[in-house]
C-alpha cells in the first residue's frame, strides 16, 4: 500500500528519526519543525519514513502530534509512511490514521521486553497475532503492511549476550502470525560484523522468502561495518537516522542510530542506488540544528563533506546482485 512510483533502487533506506531519533529527547520538537524535516527529507528522495510511535502521550509526549504528522506525510506523493506500534491499541490508531506500514516491536531479551513494553515475550507474540487478525479485517485498499521488529537481537544491556536460537524462534513465530517483514535490531550497539552475518543468515533462512531489514545503532562505532556485513548476507532494507539521533533509554550513555547521511554515502559510493540526493539530505540537518539547539548531531560526511569528484561506482552493483 505505497504511494506513487520512483526510479528503481538497489537498497531501501528508511528514515526513523521522527520516531526513534527524537523519542528520548526531553525538549518537545515543535510540530512545524517536524513537518519541515519530513517534507525536506522526502523532497531529497527518502523513500520511506517512520514518522511517529502510536503510544499514549503520557508515555512519550513527543508524539502528541502524531495524527497531524501522519496526515501531512500521507499527502507526500511517493513516500511510504510507517509508524511504530507496541500493542493492539497502537495498531488501531495506526489503521485509523491510514499509515502504509505498522512496525510492531518486541525484544528478544525477556528483561528488555518487560522494561520496554511491560509484558512478557509470549504476551507480545499473542498481541501481535491479534494485530495481524485485526489487519486482515481491514479493506484491502486501506490495509497496512504489518512488519515485526526484534529489538536487542544482537545483545542487551540487561542480559548481555542473546542466544541466536531465541532470535530465530521469535522471528519464526512472528512470520507465522503474519509479519510481512522482519526487522532485526541491534538496539544497544553490541553487534560486530561476524555476529551480524551469523544472526542475519539464520533469520533469513528461517523466515524466507520474507524480507529481513536491519536496524543498527552506532554505540561502539561499528554501525556502518555492521550494515555492510548485513548487506553481504543479502539484506537490502536499512533503518537509519539523520544526524545519528536516538539511542535506547536502557543503554545509558549510548549514541544513536547509524547516521543516514553516512550510510547513503557508503551505498552510493559502492554504486548502489538509494534514490536519495546526498547534498539535499545533508542540507536537511540545518532544520535540526535550528529546532534542537544543544542536541548533539553526529555524522562524518556532514563534517568532512563529500570527496571532490564523488560519484557512484556502478560496477559494484552487478557484483552484489549475485548475493
Amino acid at each position: 500500500m505505497e504511494n506513487g512510483t520512483k526510479p528503481p533502487v538497489d537498497v531501501i533506506v528508511r528514515e526513523v528519526g521522527l520516531r526513534d531519533g527524537i523519542q528520548n529527547i526531553s525538549v518537545f520538537m515543535a510540530t512545524p519543525d517536524k513537518l519541515e524535516w519530513l517534507e525536506a527529507e522526502a523532497d531529497a528522495g527518502m523513500p520511506e519514513m517512520e514518522v511517529c510511535s502510536f503510544v499514549p502521550a503520557r508515555v512519550i509526549p513527543q508524539f502528541t502530534d502524531a495524527a497531524e504528522i501522519v496526515a501531512r506525510a500521507l499527502r507526500i506523493d511517493g513516500l511510504t509512511v510507517s509508524a511504530l506500534i507496541p500493542n493492539l491499541k497502537g495498531a488501531e490508531r495506526g489503521i485509523a490514521a491510514g499509515v502504509h506500514k505498522l512496525n510492531f516491536v518486541m525484544s528478544v531479551s525477556a528483561s528488555h521486553n518487560l522494561a520496554n513494553v511491560r509484558r512478557s515475550r509470549e504476551d507480545s507474540l499473542a498481541d501481535f497475532a491479534a494485530i495481524a487478525a485485526l489487519i486482515r479485517t481491514v479493506e484491502p485498499e486501506r490495509r497496512p503492511q504489518l512488519c515485526a521488529g526484534l529489538s536487542t537481537a544482537l545483545g542487551c544491556t540487561i542480559e548481555g549476550r542473546i542466544p541466536e536460537k531465541d532470535v530465530v524462534h521469535y522471528a519464526e513465530k512472528l512470520a507465522e502470525s503474519g509479519a510481512g517483514e522482519i526487522i532485526v535490531a541491534d538496539t544497544v550497539g553490541y553487534a560486530d560484523p561476524t555476529a551480524v552475518r551469523r544472526v542475519f543468515k539464520a533469520v533469513q533462512s528461517a523466515v524466507a522468502p520474507l524480507p529481513v531489514a536491519a536496524h543498527f545503532h552506532d554505540t561502539r562505532g561499528l554501525g556502518l561495518a555492521n550494515a555492510l556485513a548485513a548487506l553481504d548476507t543479502g539484506v537490502r532494507r536499512f533503518d537509519a537516522c539523520l544526524a545519528g539521533l536516538g539511542g535506547c533509554p536502557f543503554a545509558p550513555g549510548a549514541s544513536g542510530n547509524v547516521v543516514m547521511e553516512d550510510l547513503v554515502f557508503m551505498f552510493e559510493g559502492m554504486g548502489l542506488r538509494t534514490g536519495v540526493d546526498l547534498d539535499r539530505l545533508i542540507a536537511v540537518r540545518g532544520i535540526l540544528e535550528r529546532a534542537l539547539p544543544g542536541v548533539a548531531l553526529q555524522g562524518a560526511i556532514a563534517k568532512a563533506k563529500l570527496p571532490k569528484g564523488f560519484a557512484p561506482q556502478p560496477a559494484t552493483r552487478e557484483a552484489l546482485a549475485a548475493v
